[in-house]
């Protein structure tokens, strides 16, 4: 038996990836439902994940899969539009006459950060369209020192920062160039009339993972499962797992590893240098629309880093009519003050939050709010990053037969994505079968 440690997309996706390859695989996962970071609630309508996901046109292999399982007609592309709040205003920035509005930024300044997100670069007069090709030129390079030299400094203190201070926090100088052009690369094709064109499932990303869970059968999926140990000499052994107040011991073949590396250093050894961040982030269920975005980034003081209006982007009468908002903000530690509360002081500082920046805004309009949190939901892509990722074989680092296809591997680099989940099961998987 190939046992798959971890019910999220990764998951998922290498056991769907190994019975199409015609191998016994059985999923196990903790938690009580499948889906990891892409878990969903209930609404009055369709499901709407516990943290906010879209897809970019660069994500192919997930809306593939999509195909693959039947649910490709599903998939819709959208317009996501994008606006800064700065100074108690939102300033909306995706259609050239807005861009050109915006009033924090220079003629100059708006120059530079345009041939930068269409990669061109402009120094030294003579543009060249090649130069941000190779990111690991870049692996090593502070993002606030590339963007200094490719861009100016009010590109940098008026739009960049307060956006890496929402993302990295504390480890904002850490963080290397290599990340910021890979986002740029990532992020999908927009219609220069309108803006970004963004993805999403009709029904909600759960519409996926309903065909991954039918295509590889729910009797091979078991939920409540925790993983105890990985035992192994020269290959791996044995699986222990604990579940429904017994622990079981499986005879394994082949193990692969999707979780969070402390995980994996825990029941291998292996350690795992890179650094994670957590993430707090609650749905809002309101009666009316906070604002007419779906992206909402913020340059003022807030106690949430980003507002992202999900029903702005996805037509509110598929949950029922009610109008959902994602809160969000990043944690560098569990000591942050915002970690430490629990749900409803969360809920307080949230609304709070939101009366302050929109004084029209009433509670009287909001009908639920659910939180999430999770310690680790994303990496701090620190220089040196690539040195630091999991491989997908660790039969040399480990034992024969372990495989990793969690966030930590290159699948994620350099941004973290679905799409990036799903390639790195892939990936897990393929090396499982050229090694049988």
């Amino acid at each position: 038996m190939i046992a798959v440690v971890g019910g999220g997309v990764a998951g998922l996706a290498a056991a769907y990836r190994l019975q199409q390859r015609g191998h016994e695989v059985t999923v196990f996962e903790a938690s009580d439902t499948v889906g990891g970071l892409a878990a969903t609630y209930e609404t009055r309508g369709d499901r709407i994940e516990a943290y906010y996901h879209h897809l970019s046109k660069s994500e192919e292999t997930i809306v593939e899969l999509a195909e693959e399982l039947g649910v490709g007609d599903r998939v819709e592309w959208r317009l996501g539009e994008n606006a800064y709040y700065v100074d108690g205003v939102v300033h909306p920035l995706d259609t050239p006459w807005e861009i050109a509005a915006y009033p924090h930024l220079s003629v100059y300044d708006k120059f530079r950060l345009g041939m930068l997100t269409l990669e061109i670069d402009v120094r030294g007069g003579v543009p060249s369209f090649d130069t941000y090709e190779n990111l690991e030129d870049f692996e090593d390079v502070p993002i606030k020192e590339f963007l200094l030299e490719h861009t100016t400094q009010g590109v940098y203190d008026y739009f960049f920062e307060p956006l890496l201070d929402a993302k990295f926090g504390s480890r904002k100088e850490d963080v290397s160039a290599a990340w910021l052009l890979g986002r740029i690369k990532f992020r999908g094709e927009r219609d220069i009339l309108r803006g970004e064109i963004l993805g999403y499932f009709e029904g909600g990303f759960g519409v996926l993972l309903d065909a991954l869970v039918d295509a590889v059968g729910e009797e091979h999926v078991v939920t409540g499962a925790r993983v105890q140990d990985i035992e192994f000499d020269t290959s791996v052994e044995t699986l222990t797992v604990e579940h429904a107040d017994e622990t079981d011991e499986y005879a394994v073949d082949d193990v692969v590893v999707t979780t969070m590396p402390h995980l994996l250093e825990r029941w291998t050894g292996y350690e795992c240098d890179i650094d994670f961040q957590g993430s707090v982030c609650a749905v809002v269920g309101m009666d009316e629309p906070l604002t007419d975005t779906y992206w909402l980034n913020i340059a003022d003081d807030a106690p949430f880093g980003a507002l992202i209006e999900h029903t702005n982007f996805v037509p509110a009468e598929r949950y029922g009519g009610e109008h959902l908002l994602y809160c969000a903000s990043y944690v560098q530690s569990t000591d942050e003050e915002l970690w430490q509360l629990d749900d409803d002081g969360v809920e307080e500082l949230w609304l709070e939050g939101i009366e302050e920046m929109f004084p029209e805004f009433s509670r009287e309009q909001v009908n639920w709010v659910q939180v999430a949190r999770n310690p680790r939901t994303a990496p701090v892509y620190e220089r040196g990053y690539l040195d630091m990722v999991v491989p997908y074989d660790l039969g040399n680092e480990v034992a024969e037969g372990l495989y990793y296809a969690g966030m930590a591997s290159k699948a994620q680099y350099p941004e973290r994505s679905l799409n990036g989940a799903v390639v790195a099961g892939y990936e897990a998987a393929d090396r499982v079968v050229d090694g049988r």
